[in-house]
């Protein structure tokens, strides 16, 4: 099955681009055409429409994550605020979680203003609670944002229900701060409103190496299969397909998220299910799990448990593991038992990227001339347009509040070498499947 993105983008088509057609020369290249990259062009192209800037991709426009993700534009963190607290202050974990937020609009605020129709719907996200467990976790996390002064409302049963009809609720959080969007009509619409912009994008051309700045040098260059680009800095904005790069294989890991996709489901259901906002639900369970209303009133449904494959391995059958997906189906039915009859339409996956303290990060090496941004752990649909900004900013020496943000030059330590990778993650993935497990059949967390 194929991606229900890709066959509902209707309008905003792919378009054909052609590949890098030899050696170029421009002021900033771009490796990946994803969010990440063309958010930064579109930034960098505003502070200075006078820039050189070329993007190249080894497959098209929203490949990767950009193009096949939940569709959650959300202000989440990966990193909880106690831990961004103990590393870098309270003020910086704060505002560090306000960027956030904020960014949420921005998003929506571009999409609009470029004509970007991305089915845009800011209903918020809804964490629902089904076991004592998972009920006692929601009013710590509501208790913990409210302690930095962050806006979690905990719903009590009645509450939750109004707003989503999924069986054994004791009530939810729900944040206003997240949109659900379709994210491959979002990452085409943001492609061709930076070649509007003047910004190459060259498609099918892959990077072989990135090559930093050197004694005698003019600048860092890319290496690709069809030509080398020279530029004053290259940006890598390539997330989960990082480890793929020379010299970055265990800077993240590749996690593979699956997806299934209903089809359109009657008003009955939804009289039931509700999710009227088209608001965003997971619940609080460790293994995570996301889904929304689409704007054609489909269920898109995902959720991690896929294994991780030696070696940071990427493949395109990797998307598809029968088992996770028939899980996520067993679990979408457990949460709205109507959907027993329904039909499964699609399903669908892909790779996301994780740092080894699952700490986010962006940068600019001037020594090197190099540039990054990634480690979003699934949240990047809203971070990638925070690190493009913050990218523009350090690229054009600009000093602003997004430059001194605790993710800015983070440096995780690299994940362990194989085979010891490999029986860590899995492990640790087997066992938060476990503890799930336990805590629903017990209606309590296991010590």
């Amino acid at each position: 099955m194929t991606s229900l993105w890709s066959d509902t983008a209707g309008a905003v088509t792919a378009s054909a681009r052609g590949a890098l057609p030899g050696d170029l020369d421009v002021d900033v290249a771009i490796v990946g055409a994803g969010y990440t990259g063309l958010w930064t062009a579109y930034y960098l192209r505003r502070a200075d429409p006078g820039l050189r800037i070329a993007v190249v991709e080894a497959e098209h426009v929203g490949f990767g994550a950009s193009g096949r993700n939940g569709g959650w534009c959300s202000g989440l963190l990966p990193v909880p605020l106690p831990k961004l607290e103990k590393r870098h202050g309270r003020a910086a974990a704060i505002a560090f979680q306000q960027a956030m937020i904020d960014t949420v609009d921005e998003v929506g605020r571009v999409a609009a203003a470029e004509g970007v129709d991305c089915h845009w719907a800011k209903g918020g996200a809804l964490g629902l609670a089904r076991t004592g467990a998972q009920w006692r976790a929601a009013r710590e996390e509501a208790a913990l944002a409210a302690s930095y002064g962050f806006d979690l409302h905990l719903l009590d049963r009645a509450a939750a229900l109004d707003r989503c009809g999924a069986t054994r609720v004791h009530g939810a959080t729900w944040s206003p701060h997240c949109a659900a969007v379709h994210p491959l009509r979002l990452v085409r619409g943001l492609a061709a409103t930076v070649e509007r912009r003047g910004v190459a994008i060259f498609e099918r051309t892959r990077v072989l190496e990135l090559v930093p700045r050197g004694a005698g040098d003019h600048g860092p260059l890319l290496r690709t299969e069809r030509g080398t680009v020279r530029a004053g800095v290259v940006v890598r904005a390539t997330e989960g397909y990082t480890p793929t790069l020379p010299g970055h294989r265990r800077d993240l890991v590749p996690i593979y998220s699956l997806m299934i996709a209903t089809e359109p489901l009657p008003k009955a259901f939804w009289d039931e299910a509700g999710l009227d906002r088209r608001e965003t639900f997971t619940d609080h369970r460790r293994l995570v799990i996301y889904g929304q209303r689409t704007a054609d009133d489909r269920l898109a449904f995902g959720g991690r448990g896929a294994p991780y494959h030696f070696g940071s391995t990427v493949r395109p059958a990797f998307d598809h593991e029968p088992a996770v997906h028939l899980a996520l189906r067993d679990t979408l039915i457990d949460l709205f038992p109507a959907l027993d009859g329904a039909r499964i339409t699609h399903a669908w996956g892909g790779p996301l990227g994780i740092a080894r303290d699952w700490h986010p990060s962006v940068g600019l090496d001037r020594t090197t001339g190099l540039a990054w941004a990634g480690g979003y752990v699934g949240d990047g649909v809203a971070a990638t347009n925070l690190a493009g900004r913050t990218l523009a900013d350090l690229i054009t020496g600009r000093e602003s509040p997004l430059t001194v943000l605790p993710w800015v030059n983070h440096r995780s330590r690299r994940w362990e070498p194989e085979p010891l990778r490999w029986l860590g993650i899995n492990t640790a993935l087997r066992a938060v499947t476990t503890l799930d497990t336990l805590s629903h059949r017990k209606g309590r967390a296991p010590s």
